[in-house]
């Protein structure tokens, strides 16, 4: 073979080689994909609880949030809550109709008026209203910043206030797993990493001490709930393996 002719032959075998490795990137199988699409797989009683005076970017979220719900199993109950100015406004009380919880959901408000004392009084009061002859798992999505100022405005107070206490409390009694996702609020978390990082600290706390888990997407600004979502179906996932 001529030395133009090899060049050919190796030139040809890279353009297949490149062709093969792009079809492979994109195709259907990809793993990556398919982790976008994981299903939960047994049915749910969740509580999705959302603080109502976060950043307007969650409100870009909603659809997000709606195709959520609309993916649990057949059976699951959705109950939908707002946590603003010191009460928990319910939207959709505990239905196993999960498209009308996913249009029962609202843009937050997205105002200081509607800042809460702390979210974890309306956590408890959620938490209490859980239906004890249930028989299936039970979570709370809590969408939140998870500031807790009541006792202070420092590193000893961060993850350790009262009212955090009884929620967590609350949800071992019960048995009550809670997912976390962290947005900042229009008040300090948007303004102080200090803040936010003392806001996380509890959420993660609660989540940690209730079998649950908690996620972040750093302390400053706001991107997505998508990866979130991914996330939280596979944790979901992995908790009730294990329990059964």
């Amino acid at each position: 073979m001529s030395y133009r002719k090899m060049l050919s032959f190796v030139a040809a075998l890279a353009v297949l080689f490149a062709t093969t490795t792009a079809t492979f990137a994109t195709g259907s199988e990809n793993p990556i994909s398919d982790k976008k699409n994981v299903r939960i797989l047994t049915p749910l009683n969740i509580a999705i609880l959302i603080q109502d005076d976060l950043i307007s970017q969650v409100g870009n979220e909603l659809d997000i949030t709606r195709d959520f719900i609309r993916s649990l199993l057949a059976g699951s109950r959705v109950k939908i809550g707002y946590i603003t100015s010191g009460t928990l406004q319910v939207r959709q009380p505990f239905t196993t109709d999960l498209d009308g919880a996913a249009r029962s959901l609202r843009i937050p408000l997205a105002s200081g008026a509607a800042s809460p004392f702390n979210p974890y009084v309306e956590v408890s009061e959620a938490l209490r209203r859980f239906d004890a002859g249930w028989k299936g798992n039970n979570a709370v999505l809590l969408i939140s910043d998870g500031l807790d100022t009541s006792r202070g405005f420092d590193s000893g107070a961060a993850g350790n206030t009262l009212d955090l206490h009884r929620a967590i409390k609350h949800a071992n009694e019960r048995n009550v797993a809670v997912y976390s996702f962290y947005a900042p609020s229009v008040g300090l978390t948007s303004r102080s990493r200090l803040a936010a990082s003392y806001g996380q600290s509890s959420l993660n706390r609660l989540a940690s001490e209730t079998g649950g888990k908690a996620f972040f997407q750093g302390t400053t600004g706001f991107v997505s709930f998508d990866s979130h979502f991914r996330r939280l179906r596979e944790a979901l996932n992995a908790q009730y393996a294990m329990a059964n």
